[in-house]
């Protein structure tokens, strides 16, 4: 690829942003389009905005040259263009998809009475816009429904809990967090928020969202008990924005479909991130989604053997409360298949918990809540796959400080 050969990137998000910045110091130039009216941010510190900690001009990234603000409305593949909504026409010789993804609204009755807008007091969680508007609304001692107890569910809860609303939380499955935590690993999670007030259901399906005037009043549940709200938040997961991709033609399963070098179906238009499906996996992490942006950025520089082969990517989270903070973080395989070696480590008393699942002689999964101060070593065990060592590895893993 030559010095002015132009690069559009449609998404103004985390992957989005360090693309072209990274083009930029590679001397790449690129064009970025963003549809939000904020400048581009950090959307994995939206939680701690939300809770008041962080003001929202903190998670700003740093802007990078070339930022235009635009919602595309199609792609000529045939022509190398993109028409965006104010009508006008950008040409391309390389696109990139870094569209994201939009938060999962569950199909409850009473949720699109109104047609396509929300009751009053029904927020998504997802955006700036929607982390602002929730918290605007929020006020001491009022009573919210978080719907959604994954990673999402459990940070807006939390926020919410800090700044005083009196919050339940439903989740349909069994327990909080159950795609990245053991059961044991969970159980500390729905203690430390319970500790902060949130009222905690699982195994329960919410049938119905009731409204007054417009204004959402009680969320009913599927065995027909019903919650009280002068809130409700959305936290069901989120989908790929694949919109454009389909409408193109381009190959799309979960998600925009790319090989190594991020190609899609049209050897001209890559897809990173939140939209970008690569050997069968939707990430949907920020971890690789950085991992990407930097791999294409060395492809589309021409860098030799420049290529992006799959991240092991581990989930943290930090939950700050009015004490002090509760961390937690996971990574790879954390339930044992038959055979597999397991170490756990917990302390009921200080609240910390430690397991590592090896098989074969490797680091396969680990998950800890609490102290974290093992967490570098044993990412660095996990990602390097190899072979661990025969002279008792896993406890001095689990308790020595390997610099986290």
């Amino acid at each position: 690829m030559t010095s002015n050969t132009r690069v559009v990137v449609i998404g103004a998000g985390l992957a989005g942003v360090t693309l072209t910045r990274r083009l930029g110091e590679l001397g790449v130039p690129a064009l970025l389009i963003g549809e939000e009216a904020h400048p581009p941010y950090n959307r994995v510190l939206l939680a701690e905005v939300l809770a008041g900690r962080y003001a929202a001009e903190v998670i700003a990234l740093p802007a990078p040259a070339g930022l235009v603000r635009g919602r595309v409305t199609g792609i000529d593949r045939a022509g190398h263009t993109v028409a965006c909504a104010d009508g006008s026409v950008i040409a391309y010789d390389t696109l990139v998809l870094a569209t994201g993804s939009n938060p999962v609204l569950p199909p409850l009755r009473g949720l699109f009475t109104g047609g396509a807008e929300l009751p009053r007091g029904v927020h998504a969680f997802r955006t700036l816009d929607d982390c602002l508007a929730l918290s605007d609304a929020v006020r001491p001692g009022a009573r919210v429904v978080v719907i959604g107890g994954g990673l999402l569910g459990v940070s807006a809860a939390r926020a919410l809990a800090v700044r005083g609303a009196q919050v339940m939380l439903a989740q349909q499955a069994e327990r909080l967090m159950e795609r990245q935590l053991d059961p044991a690993a969970s159980r500390l999670v729905r203690r430390h928020l319970e500790d902060l007030g949130v009222e905690v259901h699982t195994e329960c399906r919410v049938r119905d969202v009731r409204s007054v005037g417009g204004a959402v009043r009680s969320v009913e549940l599927a065995d027909g008990f019903a919650l009280d709200a002068d809130l409700v938040v959305l936290a069901c997961g989120v989908r790929p924005r694949t919109g454009l991709a389909t409408e193109a033609g381009l190959d799309v399963r979960k998600g925009v479909v790319v090989d190594d070098e991020l190609r899609t179906s049209d050897p001209d238009i890559r897809a990173i991130g939140d939209c970008a499906q690569h050997d069968g996996t939707l990430y949907g992490l920020a971890a690789p989604a950085l991992e990407q942006a930097g791999a294409l950025a060395e492809v589309l520089a021409g860098r030799p053997g420049a290529r992006y082969t799959g991240t092991r990517s581990l989930t943290r989270l930090t939950l700050t409360g009015p004490d002090s903070p509760f961390d937690l973080a996971a990574f790879g395989e954390t339930e044992p298949l038959p055979g597999d070696d397991v170490v756990q480590l917990a302390d009921a008393t200080r609240g910390t918990y430690r397991k590592v699942v090896v098989r074969d002689d490797r680091l396969v999964g680990g998950v800890l809540v609490g102290e974290l101060g093992t967490v570098g070593a044993l990412a660095r065990a996990w990602e390097g796959a190899e072979p661990l060592p025969d002279d008792g590895p896993l406890l001095h893993l689990l308790t020595n400080d390997g610099g986290s």
